[in-house]
């Protein structure tokens, strides 16, 4: 269920995606609004479930992570406990950075990152040893050429 969103929860939800780290005073002065009203506004965007949790955006080159893959996975499995068990495993695993259930010929796409290909290898000898999978297809991405948190508002 969407939540009925006005001008003002907008500015403010953008300010919060570019720099969540801004003071009150500074989102209210760029919304134009003084400090409470958005005060309030940010703690009912909270309740309703828009806002989720806050962190901080970490680069991943500079931590020595420098290789991402897709990985394309294709599964003879459907029932609920290869599922619970994959999705475990998922979980468990720090490289996983975002996890997919696709429609089409593909069941799922992860994308990991790592060091290296060798690291990559180390996931993904661990990922096979705990969960049976059909077919899996490694794609190494060469080049970032956009990543963004930002939705559109």
């Amino acid at each position: 269920m969407s939540i009925r969103l006005d001008e003002m929860d907008r500015k403010i939800l953008a300010e919060l995606q570019e720099d969540a780290g801004q003071s009150l005073d500074e989102i209210a002065r760029r919304v134009g609004s003084s400090k409470t009203p958005v005060w309030n506004r940010i703690r009912k965007l909270r309740e309703a479930g828009v806002i989720g949790r806050q962190t901080v955006l970490l680069d991943a080159e500079a931590l020595g992570l420098e290789a991402c893959f897709f990985v394309l996975i294709r599964t003879a499995e459907h029932e609920a406990g290869w599922q619970k068990t994959f999705l475990k495993a998922l979980r468990a695993r720090p490289e996983v950075m975002e996890a997919h259930r696709l429609a089409g010929d593909i069941d799922y796409i992860l994308k990991v990152r790592v060091k290296n290909a060798r690291a990559y290898d180390s996931f993904y000898q661990a990922l096979i040893a705990e969960v049976r999978i059909h077919n899996v297809t490694a794609l190494l991405s060469m080049e970032e050429i956009k990543s963004t948190t930002l939705l559109p508002l």
